[in-house]
């Protein structure tokens, strides 16, 4: 029995000869197959460049510190738990680029997945909660397993890039958010704090991107660049840094070298 007479038995069933299809109909039945067939595009995210491999540390808070000179500086003290181990060295050949994978911070090991510990195990290192990667240009002088100590990275009076999570703020107005003034208390305002208009009318019809409003503030990572090394404590395992760092007491720190272009990175 053939697919037509099938069809007509069947009530409400039309069927045509592909050969019968119309200019449009086949038009968009090729650009559908055509576009099943491609992938959809990843987004490749690059990482800048550092001006040299760097470690990571816990802020402790922020204290006053006195020069020899009588001078009062306000520092960010940092101190350094278990870790900064190298847990794995990136190159071109094997992941097509240069870069330095160091673990911080000891735990227990039931506190990790397997395949971190997999992952850990065969650079021989201990369990570790963070896991941070720093591009370079070179990495010949590092190995797995190898322990990243501050005093023979950095010295005292270099500048350094710290970067960390900033403290959550929750849901703010544009006051606190944006540092807007306030409305009239007095003379019959009704308006004090709230955020005022948005935007026009028919036109343009909509509110502009990127127009400040009230939403969620802080949690957010943030890097401040060329603070100063004042002192390092090798006893007390800390490290005083001139002015303020992201984050509360106990957050995480990344501290590397101050990148200067021209000095330490390229230009390009």
């Amino acid at each position: 029995m053939s697919i037509m007479s099938i069809c007509s038995a069947i009530s409400g069933c039309y069927w045509r000869s592909p050969d019968l299809f119309s200019n449009r109909e086949s038009k968009s039945f090729l650009k559908l197959k055509a576009g099943s067939s491609r992938r959809p595009r990843r987004a490749v995210v690059t990482m800048s460049m550092e001006a040299g491999v760097g470690v990571m540390g816990t802020k402790l808070g922020m204290m006053s510190y006195f020069q020899a000179n009588g001078e009062v500086v306000p520092v960010t003290v940092v101190g350094f738990k278990e870790g900064n181990i190298v847990t794995q060295v990136k190159t071109e050949a094997t992941d097509g680029y240069s870069a330095v994978q160091v673990g911080y911070q000891r735990v227990r090991e039931r506190k990790l997945t397997k395949p971190e510990m997999g992952h850990l195990q065969k650079a021989g290192a201990i369990s570790m909660r963070h896991l941070q990667e720093f591009r370079l240009l070179s990495v010949d002088a590092f190995q797995p397993n190898q322990r990243l100590v501050f005093d023979q990275i950095f010295q005292e009076g270099d500048l350094v890039d710290v970067s960390g999570t900033t403290i959550g703020k929750g849901f703010q107005g544009g006051i606190k958010r944006h540092n807007f003034k306030r409305g009239l208390m007095t003379h019959g305002s009704k308006s004090h704090r709230q955020l005022g208009s948005i935007g026009a009318g028919t036109t343009p019809g909509r509110v502009y991107k990127g127009k400040k409003m009230p939403g969620r503030m802080g949690g957010t990572k943030r890097k401040i660049r060329k603070l100063k090394i004042v002192k390092i404590d090798k006893d007390l395992n800390v490290v005083m840094i001139k002015g303020a760092v992201p984050g509360k007491p106990g957050n995480l720190l990344r501290i590397t070298p101050a990148k200067i272009v021209g000095k330490n990175i390229p230009k390009s």
